[in-house]
Parts: structure tokens; C-alpha cells; sequence
């Protein structure tokens, strides 16, 4: 994709990332979840995330926080009632329901990053998708395919735009990486989204 004269990178402060709360992932995701935080910050990137403690989520934050930089968790109520939230972080934004928790963590960042995790990384992933699809969102989405763990998704979608369910230009709007050193050069490096998007959202 061009870049057009109405359509320019957006700078990167704030980071979404999608990724698991087990506490039973494999330790290889679990170091990444660690090394994506240490490199946000190492950045100057705030990293905008479900606010959880366990799993890749905790070692997201331990990641970041260890090395300075700034966390915020959005979680619904229910949430903070079961004491699956953590309170160590630069902010905590407590919201009434899953879908609202969703829309904050898109509206407060600029770039969308997903670690491997179960059917709620899943839906908040394709959930992204579907806003830059339509427009709502412009940001860069980026997933961490550690040891092939997307390509099943990526082949999902791919099949999708070859079968004409899709729009061929909706190719630009992921982008897969294998190891999260790799994520900062590609966030700035992502092809711009068209102001336009929404005119060929639909086939």
C-alpha cells in the first residue's frame, strides 16, 4: 500500500496488547509477554492492557514496570470483585462490561499488538480487525506469531479475502512478527491505513 497525501503515520505513544491470563502457558510465551514489556518501555511506549495479573498479562506488566515504564490496566468491575485485577500499575480504569473494557483499550492507544492467547485474546484481536476494517481504527495490528501460533488465524483470513468475503487491501491490516525484539521496527514501519477505509469495507 502508498502512502497518500491524506494519510500519514500517527506516532506511537501507547500500546494495546492482547495476550493470555493462564497461568499454564508455555514458558516460551511467557518470556515474550516479559521481553514485550521491557522493549515498550525501553521505547517510551505506554502499554494499555486488560490489567491482569496472572499469565502473560502479569509478566507483560513485570516486563514494563521493571524497566520504568508506564502501565495501564482497563478492567470491568467483575473483575476487580474477583480479584483478577492488579493494582501496581501507572493507572487502573474500572469499566461496567467486557465490551466497554474493549473499546477503552482501543481508544487510548495507537498501536494494537497480540501475544498468543485463548478466546478472549482471540476476540479482542478480531475485534480490531474488524474496527480498522471499518474505519474506527487507523493504528498498526501486529501479531507475535511465536513458534507458528497465528498461522492457522492469518490462513483463516487469508481465505477469507480469497474468497471474496474480504477486500484484497484488507491484506494491510496485520502484519505477523516471530519475536517481540522485532515489534518496534515493524510498528514503525507499518503501512498506513486510508482515511477512506470505510468505502470498501464492505464486498
Amino acid at each position: 500500500m502508498n502512502a497518500t497525501d491524506d494519510v500519514q503515520l500517527m506516532p506511537i505513544r501507547n500500546v494495546c496488547v492482547f495476550c493470555a491470563s493462564s497461568s499454564k502457558a508455555p514458558a516460551e510465551y511467557m518470556e515474550a509477554a516479559r521481553a514485550l514489556g521491557e522493549i515498550l518501555a525501553g521505547e517510551g511506549w505506554g502499554v494499555v492492557y486488560g490489567a491482569g495479573g496472572a499469565g502473560l498479562m502479569g509478566r507483560l506488566a513485570d516486563g514494563a514496570l521493571s524497566a520504568g515504564g508506564r502501565v495501564y490496566g482497563v478492567i470491568p468491575g467483575f473483575m476487580v470483585e474477583m480479584e483478577w485485577g492488579r493494582q501496581d500499575l501507572s493507572e487502573v480504569e474500572v469499566v461496567d462490561s467486557m465490551h466497554r473494557r474493549k473499546a477503552r483499550m482501543l481508544e487510548r492507544s495507537d498501536a494494537v499488538v497480540a501475544l498468543p492467547g485463548g478466546c478472549g485474546t482471540l476476540e479482542e484481536l478480531l475485534e480490531a480487525i474488524t474496527w480498522k476494517r471499518l474505519g474506527l481504527f487507523s493504528g498498526p495490528i501486529l501479531l507475535v506469531n511465536i513458534g507458528g501460533f497465528y498461522d492457522p488465524l492469518i490462513e483463516q483470513l487469508v481465505r477469507a479475502v480469497k474468497q471474496r468475503l474480504m477486500n484484497d487491501r484488507h491484506r494491510d491490516i496485520w502484519r505477523a512478527v516471530t519475536h517481540p525484539r522485532e515489534v518496534p521496527e515493524a510498528l514503525r514501519t507499518f503501512p498506513p491505513w486510508p482515511a477512506d477505509a470505510r468505502h470498501f469495507a464492505a464486498m
